[in-house]
């Protein structure tokens, strides 16, 4: 596996969980913020190839991809 490959895994792990954890703490803003890092992160991932995992919600993010 490639180090880009593995960043972008990171990446996408890491958005998830910031979104989780905005979403527990009811933080409007932070759910905002992070659900657009997540977006950006798969965005990026799929541009390049880069599978970041089965388990993937298809309405995660805000623009359901």
């Amino acid at each position: 596996m490639s180090a880009f490959a593995e960043a972008m895994r990171e990446r996408v792990r890491d958005a998830r969980a910031a979104l989780e954890a905005a979403q527990a703490d009811g933080d409007a803003y932070a759910v905002a913020m992070a659900a657009d890092e997540l977006d950006d992160a798969l965005r990026l991932a799929r541009a390049h190839g880069v599978d970041t995992g089965a388990a993937t919600d298809p309405d995660e993010g805000r623009d359901g991809r």
